[in-house]
């Protein structure tokens, strides 16, 4: 009898070791489709299963699935990583300081300060997709609008979590992070949050308007603010300086762009004495404007054709102050809202 019930617990034992055996092996067997316009950080995120650690082990388990340049292929089912145990398991906060989109040496980030805790913010830049927008050249080298305005976009997003903002960027590129050449690379990848975009125009801006407000309706903030950012075309020979446009009747929409003005003036009077700023502040009709529902500014960075206004997109460090001064003026207009709301 005594032996009967030892061999029975044994079973039993040998039952849970093999269930946990099985449950083991599933969670590494763990696979999934990649979606359009996801790559591998992107992928592993939206499996919660951020850092360097778990993008080697992807790249290690994958390798002879993956793509040119470790890009990931529509239609192929890629196998995830196990969760890590409790010790490398990547807390809430920790997976809030880590945006792929950025770029591998940029996607961590710390955050600062406060200043803009509560605020929420929508991140446009223009065109996208099948659409390059305008187009300068300098030489043999052609300057595409949607690129530079990307990258200023991800400079800005930064800088905004930086500050404790929540943010979404609505245009994504799955390859592109920040960059700092002087050249950036023209492509097709552009997705609106992993949506294809459109080649239509008027479906192109109607579908970001839709996932903004559709964003809005579920984000419970106080202050939520939209920004498009786009880089002009005219003459050669018009130099233009930043100026911005308002929604008509909608005078959150009108403060804000004048407070982006008044900053860019401060700005450029404190590094460039002298200059003087032209910029200006307009009401436009322009479809984003009157589709989306939070207070929102279009902001027009400079004529992509002009020589000294493509000084201002194509060095980093121009890009990154256009970034930090739209941020400058993002503070400054959420302390006013908040001052006026108390």
């Amino acid at each position: 009898m005594k032996s009967l019930f030892i061999r029975h617990r044994l079973s039993i034992i040998l039952t849970l070791l093999f269930a946990l055996f099985s449950l083991c092996s599933l969670q590494a067997q763990e696979k999934d489709f990649p979606r359009k316009g996801e790559g591998i950080d992107l992928f592993l995120k939206r499996h919660n299963r951020l850092g360097t650690t778990y993008r080697k082990e992807f790249i290690e388990l994958n390798k002879k699935q993956l793509g040119k340049d470790q890009t990931l292929r529509m239609g192929v089912k890629y196998t995830l990583p196990p969760i890590h145990g409790k010790k490398t398991t990547l807390t809430t906060q920790a997976r809030s300081n880590y945006e792929p989109l950025f770029g591998n040496k940029l996607a961590s980030y710390k955050v600062t300060s406060s200043e803009l805790k509560g605020a929420c913010f929508y991140l446009v830049c223009g065109h996208g997709g099948p659409d390059p927008g305008a187009i300068g050249k300098m030489g043999k080298m052609q300057l595409h609008e949607d690129e530079y305005a990307y990258d200023i976009v991800l400079r800005l997003a930064r800088n905004l979590m930086m500050k404790g903002a929540k943010v979404h960027i609505i245009i994504q590129d799955a390859k592109d992070g920040i960059r700092d050449e002087q050249y950036l690379k023209n492509s097709k990848r552009e997705t609106c949050m992993g949506k294809t975009i459109p080649y239509n125009q008027t479906r192109r801006l109607q579908q970001r308007c839709e996932q903004i407000n559709a964003l809005f309706k579920k984000d419970r903030y106080a202050y939520k603010r939209a920004i498009f950012v786009h880089i002009d075309s005219r003459n050669k020979k018009a130099r233009t300086d930043v100026f911005f446009y308002h929604q008509n009747k909608n005078s959150e929409s009108k403060q804000l762009a004048k407070t982006m003005k008044s900053t860019f003036a401060n700005k450029y009077k404190k590094h460039q004495p002298g200059r003087g700023f032209s910029g200006t502040v307009e009401g436009r009709n322009l479809y984003v404007l009157r589709n989306t529902t939070p207070a929102s500014v279009f902001v027009e960075l400079g004529n992509i054709q002009n020589s000294y206004d493509q000084q201002r997109i194509i060095l980093n460090d121009n890009r990154q102050a256009l970034a930090n001064w739209l941020c400058d003026g993002f503070i400054t207009d959420y302390k006013r809202y908040k001052k006026k709301t108390k």
